[in-house]
């Protein structure tokens, strides 16, 4: 999903449907595949996008935007904009990751479904955001 404006919440989301893609991925074609290999069985290899690279970029340790962020929340003066600017010195060479070279608190990621663009306003406090006591 994209819109107009996406934020943490929606780098989450984005994230979850990345997971979910690559699980739809790796039952319904890359095992079905081997097992039809393995079996014998006669049939046309079917190719897919593999989001792998993708959720390297979002999931990775240390150098992924998650990891990025938990560190960034732990530095006493980090910003939104010091976030982002590590995001920039850090990944600028992955291939699923863009600078916005109008905004420097925009990056984009090219999701399995397409590319988005996110602020990284408010990034660091969501993400410092503790879950309430019952």
């Amino acid at each position: 999903e994209s819109f107009k404006v996406n934020s943490f919440e929606q780098l989450c989301i984005n994230y979850a449907n990345e997971r979910l893609q690559q699980l739809f991925n790796q039952h319904l074609f890359k095992l079905e595949q081997e097992e039809y290999t393995r079996e014998g069985i006669d049939w046309t290899q079917i190719t897919f996008e593999d989001n792998q690279m993708c959720l390297d970029l979002i999931e990775n340790r240390p150098v992924g935007i998650l990891s990025i962020l938990d560190e960034k929340c732990i530095v006493p003066k980090a910003t939104d904009a010091t976030f982002a600017e590590a995001l920039i010195h850090t990944l600028s060479d992955n291939a699923r990751f863009k600078r916005e070279p109008k905004d420097p608190m925009v990056f984009h990621v090219n999701h399995y479904a397409g590319p988005v663009n996110y602020n990284t306003a408010g990034f660091l406090e969501k993400n410092r955001d503790v879950l309430q006591a019952d």
